[in-house]
């Protein structure tokens, strides 16, 4: 379970407001104040600051006063859903991370063998065509074999081994009541579309995208082999059999509550309760140690998992399992089929135009199979001691200034203040890489074998996680890769995790002021802790177990106050039709609103007074650290993208973390000589948790 402060759907706002004030003085008054001459001429005002839009009153819509030049400038890729400074910034990664490879193909060493081995039969598109289907060979040949219904099992952990999702999801968990001891964890899983309600809604776009999808399906199997009309018959099994499965999932929203998933359950009774699996068959294909005890997320979906197997013909099982082997290995089986699995999922579901480039996915799959094996070598050449002393700083500014925030809130009893603090003062940071990197000396890798490369790293990577079962957390461990543009928060392990990836510009830009920075950065590091204290995350104590800590009056005021977000972002629009879920964008929208302000609290302590008023580039530090805060969310995104991130993502889209966060601080009112009237003042309206 982490908490990121990323972009995506199902991966990775505009709130078109207008100028209300009489007159005109004031609105130039105010875009002459944040949009001094270097702007104006084209030029940031400051390091790290973006070229500002004078058009646009940055009391009128903040977005788009920061961002609409960026905009402009920086069209959507056509291999690209959304671009933004993340993406822009993980592009970067990715060149980097390809000058590594291509240098490590181009001079072989011991020491780079496997990364550059796993990058070259990835980027040697024509012998993957060659291969055809064969390298599948093994994963069908198993599913064809199935003689009988007993076998499910043995298959279903031989195919998870091998990085096929399918049927259902299992793992490794902290457990919920003693979160410093690793237990088993099985979960609903086993579907093609992005969510369970993509299977049930009845408007007009989403029966579209159902039928495109059984059209896909129906397409891959033609790929396969199969003759078209048995292909659309297998479709509309695969259709029928995942519809079974969708109903029986949580919601997302019901996801959230992780009351709901807390399940403590001893193993035999999950198998006697499941019966038409064979547990000790696919716990023995999966390589687990032994264990008793378990946490089952939602006992609901295996019950009616259980049901559909039961009633399910064997034929129809092998044709479900089948199509999630394509699904899975589309893209590294021959181009026809890596095509058309992005014309469903990349141009259907996004709308994106084009495939990226072989290189870019194959970049990103030798960080995915090879990631702190490759890392290292990133790690030296973007992020140096200066660079991660720098950032110990800000995190250690920041965590104080939420202490005082927490000491200081009038809607907080001491009780439950005392235990925030208590949570607060034992949250480690993990800033850049792990302080060991992991050990890849069992993973073989083989040049010119792709799948098997694959394949083999999947379950390397499965069962070096499920090797923990029974044995005590390991908190050193990392759950991003070094190169990663993102930042995690663990409740289950009540720290924070900021890899070298995002810690460069605009996130983090050395050559910048603290203004930019604790305004870029500083708010990351604010949305991360803040994690610890939004609706999820409060639920958790300070050791990682989940209890209740708060008074049952302190745990009230808190929803009461939660419930003003919620009612504020279920009010923006994504597209015609289809507005934010408030509820489901909760957490990142708390820690959003929380996160920031405490970064601002958290510069004042740096720069004090005199600080906060030296100007540079004609603006003051807290015109410069709001600044920094939009420009990290710079970007624009595809209608069908925006309609998928409101859908099934549970972060706001970008105008809105920008926008939705500003126009509740009454700081950035004053900063930029807001009125009461103007669109980016809420008021008495304001939303505050913390």
């Amino acid at each position: 379970m982490m908490k990121r402060i990323g972009m995506g759907a199902s991966s990775l706002l505009a709130l078109g407001l207008s100028f209300m004030l009489s007159g005109s003085a004031l609105a130039e008054t105010q875009v002459a104040q944040a949009a001094p001459a270097a702007a104006k001429a084209g030029k940031p005002p400051a390091p790290g600051l973006p070229v500002l839009d004078d058009a646009v009153s940055p009391c009128d819509n903040f977005f788009l006063h920061a961002c609409g030049v960026w905009k402009r400038e920086n069209p959507i890729p056509d291999d690209q859903a959304r671009w933004g400074n993340f993406n822009a910034l993980a592009d970067k990664n990715l060149t980097l991370l390809r000058q590594i490879l291509d240098e490590a193909v181009a001079k072989p060493d011991p020491k780079t063998a496997r990364i550059a081995n796993f990058y070259a039969s990835c980027m040697d598109e024509a012998a993957v065509d060659a291969k055809g289907l064969a390298p599948l060979s093994p994963m069908l040949d198993r599913i064809n074999g199935m003689k009988d219904k007993k076998d499910l099992g043995a298959v279903v952990g031989y195919l998870h081994d091998q990085g096929v999702n399918t049927l259902f999801g299992f793992g490794r968990m902290q457990k919920f009541s003693d979160a410093v001891q690793t237990i088993a964890a099985a979960g609903q899983g086993g579907l093609g579309l992005p969510e369970r309600d993509f299977y049930f809604k009845d408007d007009a776009k989403s029966k579209e995208q159902r039928a495109a999808y059984v059209a896909h399906v129906a397409k891959m199997f033609e790929l396969a082999g199969t003759p078209a009309d048995a292909a659309k018959a297998k479709a509309d099994a695969v259709m029928a059999f995942e519809t079974a499965l969708a109903e029986a999932s949580m919601t997302r929203l019901e996801r959230r509550d992780p009351q709901k998933q807390n399940n403590p359950t001893a193993l035999a009774d999950f198998a006697k309760a499941v019966p038409s699996i064979d547990w000790n068959a696919y716990l023995s294909a999966i390589g687990t140690p032994a264990f008793t005890e378990m946490n089952v997320g939602q006992p609901k979906f295996f019950e009616a998992m259980n049901a559909k197997l039961t009633q399910a013909s064997l034929d129809d099982i092998k044709t479900y399992l089948t199509w999630h082997v394509l699904r899975t290995n589309a893209q590294w089986l021959p181009t026809a089929f890596s095509e058309e699995a992005f014309n469903f999922y990349g141009r259907t579901l996004n709308g994106t135009k084009e495939q990226r480039p072989r290189w870019k996915r194959c970049v990103a799959a030798t960080d995915n199979a090879l990631g702190e094996d490759l890392g290292q070598y990133f790690v030296e050449k973007a992020f140096g001691p200066e660079h991660k002393k720098r950032m110990l700083t800000m995190v250690g500014d920041v965590q104080a200034a939420l202490k005082d925030r927490i000491s200081n809130l009038e809607w907080m009893g001491p009780e439950t203040k005392a235990k925030a603090h208590e949570k607060l003062a034992n949250m480690p940071n993990k800033i850049g890489y792990p302080d060991n990197w992991r050990d890849y000396s069992a993973l073989t890798i083989v040049k010119g074998d792709l799948l098997g490369n694959v394949t083999r790293a999947d379950s390397f990577e499965q069962r070096r996680r499920l090797a923990r079962i029974g044995q005590p957390r390991d908190s050193s461990e990392w759950g991003m890769t070094p190169p990663t543009v993102n930042a995690y928060y663990s409740p289950q392990q009540n720290n924070i995790n900021f890899p070298a990836g995002i810690l460069q510009p605009p996130f983090f830009d050395f050559t910048a002021d603290d203004a930019y920075n604790y305004g870029a950065i500083g708010g990351v590091i604010g949305h991360e802790i803040i994690h610890g204290f939004d609706d999820q995350g409060r639920k958790f104590a300070g050791d990682g177990n989940l209890a209740e800590w708060w008074t049952e009056d302190d745990a009230k005021r808190f929803t009461e106050r939660a419930q003003c977000l919620v009612d504020q972002y279920s009010g923006f629009q994504a597209v015609e039709g289809v507005n934010l879920n408030g509820k489901q964008t909760l957490g990142e929208n708390t820690a959003d609103n929380g996160g920031l302000p405490v970064a601002l609290d958290a510069l004042k302590r740096r720069l004090g007074e005199k600080g906060m008023k030296k100007k540079i580039g004609g603006l003051t530090a807290e015109q410069r650290f709001f600044y920094g805060w939009a420009n990290v969310w710079c970007a624009q995104e595809r209608p069908e993208f925006r309609r998928l991130q409101a859908q099934t993502g549970v972060h706001s889209l970008p105008e809105y973390r920008v926008n939705g966060t500003l126009s509740n601080m009454p700081e950035f009112a004053k900063a930029f000589n807001c009125q009461p009237t103007d669109k980016m003042v809420r008021g008495d309206k304001a939303c505050k948790v913390w």
